[in-house]
């Protein structure tokens, strides 16, 4: 059955039709949210995390009616007026923590979360909060750097 729901992704109003078991997931893919990607579709990878009202979920384990109302952030919402990319960004690329890119929008969101605290957090408390995301090409080490780095930079400048 089709229900027409609201949504404001990225900042701008979005009315889509979606079926009641549609996932969240596959409505952002058909608007061309491309950011957001397709992996175990059980969310167990974290490929498919988004930003709803603030929150990092999995998009494919999230009915696109339970958004209806609601605010969804994915990595195209983080571009800059001029198209520039985000500190948090760019601190992924400074510290080589993107490979193949296929995890990368997910833990970027999952960062954009981290960082939305304001809270300054340890390198165990990082392994623990980006735990539910799975990278096939690093052994974390560059990700963890990235978001240690992106940490202290927010803190400093909120927390201090």
């Amino acid at each position: 059955m089709l229900k027409v729901i609201k949504l404001k992704i990225n900042g701008k109003e979005q009315e889509t039709a979606v079926d009641d078991r549609e996932s969240l997931l596959d409505t952002l893919r058909r608007l061309g949210f491309t950011s957001v990607k397709k992996g175990c579709e059980v969310g167990e990878c974290g490929a498919c995390t988004v930003l709803v009202n603030g929150e990092a979920i999995d998009s494919c384990i999230y009915l696109s009616m339970w958004a209806d109302g609601k605010r969804i952030m994915t990595v195209e919402g983080l571009k800059g007026p001029n198209g520039e990319l985000s500190p948090i960004q760019k601190a992924f690329i400074e510290e080589a923590a993107v490979q193949c890119g296929f995890c990368t929008p997910g833990l970027i969101m999952s960062a954009v979360e981290i960082v939305g605290t304001g809270k300054k957090y340890n390198r165990e408390e990082l392994k623990k909060l980006i735990s539910g995301h799975l990278c096939r090409c690093t052994g974390y080490e560059n990700i963890l750097n990235a978001m240690e780095r992106i940490v202290e930079e927010t803190y400093r400048v909120v927390g201090e």
